[in-house]
């Protein structure tokens, strides 16, 4: 395939690596199509890709890119020798790195995409030096860990002109599609109020850091997997799974479900930007007298609020309602009493002018309520469907690679998929202010937050903006676009 160009990336990423490691020394990017001349054809009609984060999730990505038919999985990296064994030997040929700045050093002439699938907080420092390479990017959600990475990823997904997509497969299955066309169809006329819930965390939450620190595991590059986080002793049982319950590592509930489960609302009204957000959240006590307060872990529950400015899908302002840690909205009076709200722990649910629509987590079962509307309402086919629905977003995105840049559409591009971020990431914001304490006070509670987006900042309660964008490790900063 034909590379995209890398133009205009040397010092940014000359940038990176003058802050990254030795094994990462600076190096002038030369692009594809200019070693091999003009009208230069790569030597393979499939898509080269590259995984960073390579076990678990990783590694089922991978797999579907490779199941498409027109992928070559031909690098590996990942921090841990034990989460990437699945992938080595699945993928037998592919040449594996465990720094992902030596891989990009040494291997950028090759590549053709990446993979991005690790712990929050360095999806951005993966995602970024790549697209400054000219390399087609898909990130698993949340696309990032804070505000401002997903802002920046936007704006560098149009200046590199690669092709993005978020890892919400949801956004690429019929159920979406389908709610689409009867909202279109005004079936629940104007939609001014959505419910979306969750039944996580499953990992836990509301919690102490460990006092106790744990040998790290001789597999385990401690160092590479903190990254961009704050210094911290390795401590047992952080890796694989429960990094995402601690906010210098994970977005907690609301960003590992947000992006399957408010996508659809996004998608549907075309959202955008949220203006304020509201949030209340669930507490830990020690013991019958005294409260917890563990400020580094994300909370057991959290509710939130957040509102959207109109568009030309809505007359007015959009509320969206987030819950999460097993709280439920009311269910509606159209669903029967024994009927399944939403797919039992997930759910999204709009409240129309004229009716009502539900559906489970992916936007997968969709209703109309009351339940029996829906078979009554057998719509044409306005949206192209994806081939093979959900499980298609991986084929979607390599094939879009392929044909390069806007020639080919996608389900979560970043300038769908970073607006969607921030909108959960805002909320993370009033769920973090809520259980902010100063002078042994709780000053966030009870607070709308107002966001001014052009400047990225909120307006009225100033010591939340220290999460808008985290300081970053000395060493590990993002590069400028």
């Amino acid at each position: 395939m034909k590379k995209n160009s890398e133009s205009k990336a040397g010092t940014s990423r000359r940038d990176f690596i003058k802050a990254g490691t030795a094994a990462a020394a600076g190096f002038m990017v030369v692009p594809r199509h200019v070693l091999g001349g003009a009208g230069f054809v790569a030597p393979s009609d499939k898509l080269v890709i590259a995984g960073i984060g390579v076990g678990g999730k990783g590694e089922s990505d991978l797999k579907s890119f490779h199941d498409s038919g027109k992928a070559e999985i031909a690098y590996l990296c990942d921090v841990d020798d034990r989460r990437a064994a699945g992938s080595v030997q699945r993928f037998p040929k592919a040449k594996y790195y465990k720094d992902f700045r030596e891989m990009l050093d040494k291997e950028h002439k090759h590549i053709d995409a990446v993979s991005v699938s690790g712990p929050d907080h360095n999806h951005a420092i993966h995602a970024l030096p790549a697209m400054q390479l000219g390399k087609h990017v898909y990130v698993q959600k949340p696309l990032t860990h804070d505000v401002y990475e997903a802002r920046v990823l936007t704006e560098a997904a149009k200046k590199y002109k690669v092709v993005t997509q978020m890892g919400n497969q949801g956004a690429s299955g019929d159920g979406v599609r389908i709610m689409r066309e009867w909202f279109d169809a005004g079936l629940i006329g104007d939609v001014h109020t959505i419910y979306t819930w969750t039944d996580r965390p499953v990992w836990p939450q509301g919690i102490q850091w460990p006092a106790q620190k744990a040998e790290v595991p001789k597999e385990l590059d401690w160092d590479l997997w903190l990254g961009t986080a704050p210094y911290k002793d390795y401590v047992d049982k952080l890796v694989p799974f429960n990094w995402r319950g601690w906010w210098d590592y994970g977005t907690g509930a609301l960003g590992d479900m947000g992006c399957h489960i408010m996508e659809a609302p996004f998608s549907i009204l075309g959202l955008q930007y949220v203006k304020d957000v509201q949030a209340s959240v669930g507490t830990v006590y020690v013991d019958e007298f005294k409260r917890g307060y563990f400020p580094e872990s994300c909370p057991p529950s959290s509710y939130a609020v957040l509102t959207f400015p109109k568009t030309d899908k809505t007359p007015g302002d959009v509320k969206i309602h987030w819950m999460d840690g097993g709280i439920q909205p009311e269910r509606p009076e159209e669903l029967g009493p024994n009927e399944v709200f939403g797919d039992g722990g997930n759910g999204i649910l709009f409240v129309g002018t004229k009716g009502k629509m539900m559906a489970g987590c992916y936007a997968e079962n969709p209703r109309l309520l009351p339940t029996s509307l829906t078979e009554q309402h057998k719509l044409p086919v306005k949206y192209e469907r994806v081939p093979g629905g959900a499980s298609g977003h991986y084929a979607q995105w390599v094939e879009a690679c392929i044909a390069g840049h806007g020639k080919k559409e996608v389900s979560s591009p970043f300038s769908i998929a970073g607006p969607l971020t921030e909108a959960l990431l805002m909320a993370n914001l009033a769920i973090r202010g809520s259980d902010l304490r100063i002078d042994n006070r709780y000053p966030g509670r009870n607070l709308k937050l107002i966001w001014d987006n052009q400047n990225m900042k909120v307006v009225n309660f100033d010591e939340v903006n220290q999460f808008v964008k985290r300081e970053y490790r000395q060493g590990w900063e993002l590069p400028t676009v």
